[in-house]
């Protein structure tokens, strides 16, 4: 079966450098306006251990998909009214998350999302017309205005399901590890080979890793960012709670090199991350659950 036209034209959106200044400039007031770290780990879903946006927008979409029902039946004009509202009250905090995890994405991602949140802006531009035609007791045209409301959000949606599975934004990009590692011990490097107090990338059943030393231990995780692949042996060691951690050094999400968890995102998801021992001088890793 053959692509729909719609899904060749988001992919030549994807390499559209004429959008660039535009997102550019957007970037600039995302940056701005989601400057403290807190609000930005809060919005990528740090705390939920996925991103926040896809969960968010239920409720916009949600309420005005319940409105367009109503608004095909007679006597339910209030009730409409209402959903449509609670739509309206739900976007900026979906939009808010949408953004946040925009701001930490890749090019191609971005112009994608650019017309990914036009779609959107659209949509509440027509409900929140349509909002104020109810208002008024001009029953029809608010209803034609939601029920088109109602088609750009179907647009959005498409787009932003683009951007979930097509260009997987959000998606864990390191899921795979622990199903290519094979159980058991390996052997990563002599300890005295690696540096002591400084990130080094190795290999782990062929796989990379990053690499920790501090005197006879190490740290090893998974060195492809879950967030989008970036590789943190070329990242920065600094220290988060008292403890060594590495920040990617694409999107700046920070990692626990102990035991891999999401210091600050935009990650959600945890590296993956290795048990280590010292046999006869070599450094060895294992992977819980790997296989």
């Amino acid at each position: 079966m053959r692509e729909l036209p719609i899904v060749k034209a988001l992919a030549a959106v994807e390499d559209a450098s004429t959008l660039d200044p535009v997102v550019t400039r957007v970037q600039r007031v995302v940056d701005a306006v989601l400057a403290p770290r807190a609000l930005r780990d809060l919005l990528h879903g740090v705390p939920a251990g996925h991103p926040l946006h896809p969960v968010l927008v239920l409720v916009p979409t949600g309420s005005w998909i319940s409105a367009a029902v109503l608004d095909a039946m007679p006597g339910q004009e209030r009730a409409a009214r209402t959903l449509v509202g609670v739509g309206l009250l739900a976007v900026a905090p979906s939009a808010l998350a949408g953004f946040a995890d925009w701001a930490a994405s890749h090019e191609q991602q971005k112009r994608v999302g650019l017309v990914h949140s036009a779609a959107n802006l659209v949509a509440t531009a027509l409900y929140g017309a349509s909002y104020l035609q109810r208002l008024r007791g001009r029953s029809t045209s608010a209803k034609l205005l939601g029920w088109t409301g109602l088609g750009a959000v179907g647009l959005g949606g498409f787009i932003g399901g683009h951007l979930a599975y097509r260009q997987a934004v959000g998606a864990n990009h390191a899921e795979d590890v622990p199903h290519l590692v094979s159980p058991g011990w390996h052997e990563v490097a002599p300890l005295d080979e690696l540096p002591d107090g400084e990130l080094t990338g190795r290999e782990v059943d062929g796989k990379p890793v990053v690499v920790l030393r501090r005197g006879d231990r190490a740290h090893v995780l998974s060195d492809t960012c879950s967030h989008l692949s970036g590789p943190l042996s070329d990242g920065a060691l600094t220290t988060e709670r008292g403890e060594a951690c590495v920040t990617c050094p694409w999107h700046d999400s920070v990692f626990s090199l102990r035991t891999g968890e999401v210091v600050h995102g935009p990650a959600t998801s945890p590296q993956p991350a290795f048990t280590t021992r010292v046999a006869d001088g070599v450094l060895e890793a294992r992977l819980p659950n790997a296989g």
